[in-house]
């Protein structure tokens, strides 16, 4: 048996399905294959920090009825951005009791004697890696239904009937999903080169977690790893459109940052996960403070990208026009 890549297109109705892995495609594969599945088995090494929270938001519901959209709609946006901050927050700076507090939740939402530990309990600290959130509990609620369950544990190997562990029992599965083995890479694999000479990007430093030191007029648009993606990438357009007026208006060409020489910096991303650990040295580095520090809150972020200055000092701006290329280059073109 080879394990295989998730298709929509696979007929798993009736099936024994183990699912790999234990992140946030794992928890949302298994209980909506729960549902037409004979049983379904989350395989997962180590455990995953798993929050349920409503599908459905109730004080958007109830605003939505008595004050008009775009109000309800801007409350509940700020109401979803503080939550979240103050979690993250809070799991930084009190993980034990955010620990106890996640656990007692998932024990109490699984069958009377579950182990807990074993199967919901990591070896880090909430935020140290994503938390994973599960909409109305829907894969707790699976597991108490039993359609599905969990295993950890780690593979020996596959065999013909399914998969052993490590620990000697074999799993029985018609069809094995991988939900796990993601790899980042920095900057889509795109290559830089400044006047002609190669940029190694682990050497450069983030100028507000979306432009590099020493690479003139470029922007990249990194998102939050503790809150929605998208609104980092929002405030980064924002604040690209603002630099591209700035130089508009006084005539410059180049935007480029500049690190003083000797200043310390520290990894690109603040996460233990092991996708992020595997790829980090082909990243950039950050700084320890702004504006070479990638912060992950977007109140800060409001402050610095929507409303700060464009000219403070580290980004230095010049009107210089490129040489022209050689004329053989121009009639090769």
């Amino acid at each position: 048996m080879h394990p295989q890549h998730w298709n929509a297109d696979i007929d798993y109705a009736g099936k024994r399905v183990v699912v790999i892995g234990s992140g946030a495609t794992a928890v949302t594969l298994v209980p909506a294959m729960a549902e037409q599945a004979a049983h379904v088995t989350m395989l997962q090494r180590s455990p995953t920090y798993i929050v349920s929270l409503p599908g459905e938001d109730p004080v958007a519901n109830f605003l939505r009825r008595v004050l008009p959209s775009k109000a309800a709609y801007a409350i509940t946006r700020w109401k979803n951005v503080l939550a979240t901050t103050a979690f993250f927050q809070l799991s930084r700076r009190r993980p034990r009791f955010v620990k106890r507090l996640v656990l007692k939740a998932a024990a109490k939402a699984l069958p009377p004697g579950y182990d807990v530990d074993k199967h919901f309990k990591p070896s880090y600290n909430p935020w140290d890696q994503r938390v994973c959130l599960v909409p109305d509990g829907d894969l707790f609620k699976a597991i108490k239904h039993g359609s599905a369950s969990i295993e950890t544990d780690t593979i020996d190997t596959f065999t013909e009937h399914g998969i052993r562990l490590s620990s000697g029992q074999e799993l029985e599965a018609d069809l094995v999903v991988s939900a796990t083995g993601l790899n980042l890479l920095a900057l889509g694999g795109l290559e830089l080169a400044v006047d002609g000479s190669d940029v190694a990007i682990p050497e450069t430093v983030g100028y507000k977690g979306m432009m590099l030191s020493d690479v003139p007029n470029m922007a990249i648009s990194i998102g939050y790893t503790n809150a929605s993606w998208t609104l980092k990438c929002d405030l980064t357009c924002e604040y690209v459109c603002r630099l591209l007026d700035h130089m508009d208006e006084h005539g410059y060409r180049q935007a480029t940052p500049r690190l003083q020489p000797g200043t310390p910096t520290m990894p690109f991303i603040d996460l233990k996960s092991g996708y992020v650990q595997r790829s980090l040295d082909k990243f950039p580095k950050q700084g320890v403070r702004a504006p070479w520090r990638l912060y992950q809150n977007y109140a800060r972020d409001i402050l610095t990208l929507r409303h700060g200055a464009i000219e403070d000092g580290a980004l230095q701006f010049s009107n210089q026009a490129q040489a022209p290329a050689p004329a053989d280059e121009r009639l090769a073109a």
